[in-house]
């Protein structure tokens, strides 16, 4: 199975894919749908649409996992950046792909072991878990936290939807 992660911003938008066999993860791919600050904001949602399209139709995923947005304590940002992430869903959704939501302390608890991990303790982990990976920044980290957070929690998922039968 392919798994698209993503980690939504406005200004960057981090993605990762992993491909799952088994309890083996590979990395496949990383970077980031970064959006042009002198456009407007319509505009740059339209960058991260089209951004995020390409990375799906380049990549083929299975299934996508994004992770929820945090409160910030200015309300615009929080507001931009919840509009950042209603794209980072939609698109997706809208390619057919069944997309799951984390939160950041169940992405860092399930990379690192620690709901409250630092960013430079994710980065080390996701290096550790995927041997090789050619990360190019914090954000496709992250977004590769998110995947590997997803490779993990979807046979728990699974098996809560069948209502504890496997």
């Amino acid at each position: 199975m392919r798994i698209l992660g993503l980690d939504p911003g406005l200004r960057h938008t981090g993605w990762g894919v992993v491909d799952k066999t088994g309890h083996r993860l590979t990395f496949v791919a990383a970077g980031s749908v970064d959006t042009d600050a002198a456009r407007s904001l319509a505009e740059r949602l339209v960058q991260l649409h089209d951004g995020i399209e390409r990375v799906i139709a380049d990549f083929g995923p299975d299934e996508a996992a994004v992770e929820e947005t945090f409160v910030n304590r200015n309300p615009t940002s929080t507001l931009k950046l919840g509009q950042a992430r209603g794209i980072a869903l939609l698109v997706p959704a809208q390619a057919g792909l069944p997309v799951a939501e984390y939160t950041p302390n169940q992405v860092k608890k399930t990379v690192v072991g620690s709901g409250h991990a630092a960013k430079e303790q994710i980065q080390m982990m996701v290096r550790t878990l995927l041997p090789g990976a050619r990360i190019p920044g914090a954000d496709a980290a992250d977004a590769l936290a998110v995947a590997i957070c997803h490779a993990h929690q979807r046979p728990v998922a699974s098996v809560l939807a069948a209502g504890g039968r496997r």
